[in-house]
């Protein structure tokens, strides 16, 4: 009699197992685990203006010599990050560079690995509820480059960001903030 009763709980058993691992398949894709354990590390420098050609006239002074000072990046704003649903530390700087445009600097950046994080600016204000920040107004600035060092991340040259005041890590997958610093212009 149990030979029949197995035979009968074959097609449950394995339908079972089968949406089982469809189950766990689509939990691996979603919430990544292992990125618990894995980091990444970028190191770039601040970019830095590219100097005139001789006699090209396109200097400021008389003689065409580029001058120093206008080629040297502006910092515009800076600020410290604050960790929100993951521990974030760093700095984040809107720094202009000699011909005009703009990038967002993070320095000393220490975060966690997390799948699709992205780098934005935004109009909400730097900390509190971490699920905010795609509310309002926002410039997405690309994928986050590295979990950990220095990254440059190009402004668009039409983006409008005076009422931008924070830098945010951003999981698009889970809509939440690792972190966010204040760079009110």
């Amino acid at each position: 009699m149990s030979l029949t009763i197995s035979k009968r709980l074959r097609p449950l058993i394995w339908a079972t197992a089968a949406v089982l691992t469809v189950v766990v398949g689509v939990g691996l894709w979603a919430f990544q685990p292992w990125r618990v354990f894995t980091s990444s590390t970028v190191n770039e420098e601040l970019p830095a203006a590219a100097p005139a050609a001789p006699g090209d006239g396109a200097g400021p002074g008389e003689d065409g010599a580029e001058d120093t000072a206008d080629a040297e990046p502006r910092v515009l704003s800076e600020g410290e990050f604050v960790s929100q649903e993951h521990e974030t530390t760093g700095t984040a700087k809107i720094v202009e560079l000699a011909d005009g445009s703009r990038i967002v600097r993070l320095e000393d950046l220490a975060s966690s690995d997390g799948p699709d994080l992205k780098v934005w600016l935004t109009d909400q204000e730097a900390g509190g509820d971490w699920f905010k920040y795609d509310n309002g107004d926002y410039v997405p600035l690309g994928a986050l480059k590295g979990t950990h060092g220095n990254a440059n991340y190009e402004i668009p040259a039409g983006a409008d960001i005076d009422d931008m005041t924070s830098v945010v890590i951003w999981c698009e997958r889970f809509s939440v903030a690792f972190g966010s610093a204040p760079v009110e212009l």
